[in-house]
């Protein structure tokens, strides 16, 4: 029985499909159905569109979450960016009554509604919380001698903590505890809260200096000699990937450290291959990690 239906965005599927097999891999195998939510749109990301005009942001966003309302699912998202959007549009429109009116009668004339009685989740917060670190830990059939940089990335945290959720009290580490039921050790690194440098627009709009902060998270990164970065969103898996090679065009740097989405990492302690999981399609080598793993 189904329970979740699986939001792609726009970043896993145009550039990281790797991200999609494994996310719909590493669930099977937890015996979780992910319903394809067909006729999906972009989240739409906020920094733009929610910048110009709420109404038509709140309509774009809503109408994905109508979509996954009328399978009677959850949105399962992969993506901080899209969990932000999805979550905080959702959140919005069940507290103002109102303004939920408003946005139904744009959505009316394409034949959906928002009704709000279903929840918007990430893929690292529902493992945590709803499978549990013990169950994953028992469908580990090849535990990972791995050294990662965990990078939580700004769109997880904040839309918990506007949430009241108790994962972001205190010391956070349930995506580092995820990490490790791999098999896997989470190495800490200095400035590892640091966003990755690419979100609001900015990689587009001032690419330079999201390098400059990608290169200060690599830096931390190879300072802790870490066998890979392991995070949980594809625009930063973009960032560390595309934007690491960028880093050693631009700043003439030799950095070549492997990035996973976190289901690649569950994947590969699952039993699956690299190459069913998409690892080797990311344009920073992943080679040599791939070869650890095998020996």
């Amino acid at each position: 029985m189904s329970e979740l239906s699986l939001f792609l965005g726009c970043v896993a599927p145009n550039r990281y499909p790797g991200i999609e097999a494994a996310t719909k891999k590493t669930f099977s195998k937890l015996a979780i159905e992910l319903d394809d939510l067909l006729g999906a749109s972009c989240c739409p990301a906020p920094g733009v569109f929610r910048s110009f005009d709420e109404e038509t942001w709140l309509t774009l966003a809503s109408r994905n979450i109508a979509l996954s309302e009328k399978l009677d699912d959850d949105v399962l998202t992969i993506c901080n960016g899209c969990y932000s959007t999805l979550k905080e549009a959702g959140d919005t429109l069940k507290k103002d009554p109102k303004l939920k009116e408003t946005v139904n009668r744009n959505l009316i004339e394409i034949g959906h509604e928002f009704k709000g009685n279903h929840d918007v989740r990430h893929v690292i917060e529902y493992l945590y919380q709803d499978i549990g670190i013990e169950r994953i830990k028992e469908m580990i059939s090849k535990p990972l001698d791995l050294k990662v940089a965990v990078h939580y990335g700004c769109h997880l945290i904040r839309p918990l903590k506007e949430d009241g959720s108790e994962l972001v009290n205190g010391n956070i580490s349930f995506f580092d505890e995820l990490v490790q039921a791999t098999g896997a050790t989470s190495v800490d690194y200095e400035d590892k809260m640091l966003c990755c440098g690419a979100g609001g627009g900015a990689r587009t709009a001032i690419l330079e200096a999201t390098l400059k902060m990608t290169e200060k998270k690599l830096h931390n990164m190879a300072d802790a000699q870490v066998d890979c970065i392991v995070n949980a969103c594809p625009f930063c898996h973009l960032q560390f990937d595309s934007g690491q090679q960028d880093v050693n065009s631009r700043f003439r740097k030799n950095y070549s450290i492997p990035v996973l989405h976190y289901t690649q990492l569950l994947g590969l302690a699952m039993g699956y291959s690299a190459d069913e999981l998409g690892i080797g399609m990311n344009t920073t080598s992943t080679a040599d990690l791939i070869k650890k793993i095998k020996d």
